[in-house]
């Protein structure tokens, strides 16, 4: 994702493309310690919640159909959201 202030929430519940189950999102951000690769989104899927680690799902914003709910904003999130894209800018 290029522009991080886009992210959606933690909270948010989403479709994902061809999925059957919705996801919420419970961090953003997140590398696959396995692959070392990073992923815009780690979720669970919903209602469930977290069964384990290989009930949590990496994925890209780009991978999302739909936005079922969006998570809770606040100040705190803009701040963090800044700090975030200022890191990126200048890793870049």
């Amino acid at each position: 994702m290029e522009n991080v202030k886009e992210l959606l929430p933690i909270g948010s519940i989403v479709r994902l493309r061809g999925g059957k189950k919705r996801v919420m999102v419970f961090g953003v951000k997140q590398r696959d310690r396995a692959t070392n690769k990073e992923y815009d989104y780690i979720g669970v899927v919903y209602p469930e919640g977290n069964l384990g680690e290989n009930g949590q799902f990496f994925f890209q914003h780009d991978a999302v159909e739909t936005v079922v709910f969006r998570g809770f904003e606040d100040e705190e999130r803009t701040a963090f959201l800044e700090k975030l894209d200022d890191f990126y800018r200048r890793r870049n």
